[in-house]
């Protein structure tokens, strides 16, 4: 069974951050030795330091490649790109060499998936002022492993307790999200919706549309955006085979979907799906980002710098993180119309 598992890189994140406390703590758990092979890409002397914090009884095992990796509970793998000088650094701070180191592990990670060396990415934070003190030119982690992997337009979903979460919009405020929400685009995403649970390895992909207004407007009582934009959009989707409807009024739709009712949620607008999940449970709500050639997961909170270093951080959302990338990454299946080359 072990040669099975999954090979999981952990880019460390930032390092003034609590990424790598919570990297190593995760890695005491050894139920994550069980279900997958973690390889840790960042800066030994970092992670030195974290182990130190946390008191851990662990051996940090420096390797090229992810072939030299040992994968037993007890030992950390690590390939170690050595590119934070301990002498200038600090927990807590912003930091150009910390934005800079954050940017090589994410580069030396993707690179490791594009070449099939490892089979998933699973993230922790990064700082978007870390990476602008760098003159990283992204503004996080979407936008890097877009331009890393020539991918384009990735999309997100959230999973918590089985349920889970697409998002028709993201950054925008709600007035330019409504404008936002139109025939086309739900058609659209809902094709994307299904495809990427499809590549992630979901046989049935029963999905709901979320409603915008209350009672979805009752048929323009409270506003006529189901009428014109939404439920024209859905019937565009199911046209082409997709098991959509909706839409489903949105102070109901996810608890349906958590009890099993709907495989996928479509949420209309950022926080409508936000709350939606992590008033389930915050620390175990994990983003996956689709459209990529190699799967991704991410924990979904930041860097913490007021915790960081102090042995105080939480490491349940990283555990649920590798955990879920360990269990989609046998099933998951790479577009074949995405080229397989890294834009450096």
């Amino acid at each position: 069974m072990t040669n099975n598992k999954a090979i999981i890189a952990i880019p460390m994140g930032d390092a003034a951050g609590i990424g790598p406390e919570i990297i190593l703590k995760s890695l005491l758990n050894k139920g994550i030795y069980d279900i997958c092979k973690p390889l840790v890409v960042g800066d030994l002397g970092i992670l030195q330091k974290a182990k130190s914090i946390i008191g851990a009884e662990l051996n940090l095992h420096e390797v090229n490649s992810p072939t030299e990796g040992k994968y037993e509970f007890g030992t950390v793998d690590v390939i170690n790109l050595n590119n934070i000088d301990l002498q200038h650094f600090a927990y807590g701070q912003v930091s150009a060499q910390c934005g800079q180191g954050a940017f090589e592990y994410i580069k030396k990670s993707v690179e490791l998936a594009m070449a099939g060396e490892v089979q998933a990415l699973a993230t922790t934070p990064i700082n978007k002022e870390s990476l602008k003190a760098a003159g990283v030119p992204f503004i996080g982690h979407t936008e890097i492993l877009e331009s890393l992997s020539g991918s384009d337009d990735p999309l997100t979903m959230f999973q918590v307790n089985g349920m889970r979460v697409f998002f028709l919009t993201r950054h925008l405020s709600l007035k330019d999200a409504c404008d936002a929400i139109t025939k086309d685009r739900v058609h659209d995403y809902l094709i994307r919706c299904d495809r990427a649970l499809q590549r992630l390895g979901v046989e049935k992909r029963h999905i709901a549309v979320a409603g915008l207004n209350p009672h979805s407007g009752e048929h323009g009582l409270f506003g006529w955006e189901e009428v014109k934009e939404i439920e024209p959009g859905i019937k565009a989707a199911v046209k082409d085979g997709i098991d959509a409807v909706g839409p489903v009024p949105a102070d109901s739709v996810f608890f349906q979907a958590l009890n099993g009712k709907y495989d996928a949620v479509l949420s209309l607008y950022h926080d409508q799906g936000h709350i939606a999940t992590k008033t389930v449970d915050f620390y175990r709500t994990i983003s996956i980002t689709n459209g990529l050639p190699f799967l991704r997961t991410s924990v979904d909170h930041g860097t913490a710098f007021d915790i960081a270093g102090k042995n105080i951080a939480d490491s349940i959302s990283m555990e649920e993180c590798i955990k879920i990338a360990a269990d989609y990454a046998p099933k998951f299946t790479a577009e074949t119309n995405i080229e397989n080359k890294i834009i450096l």
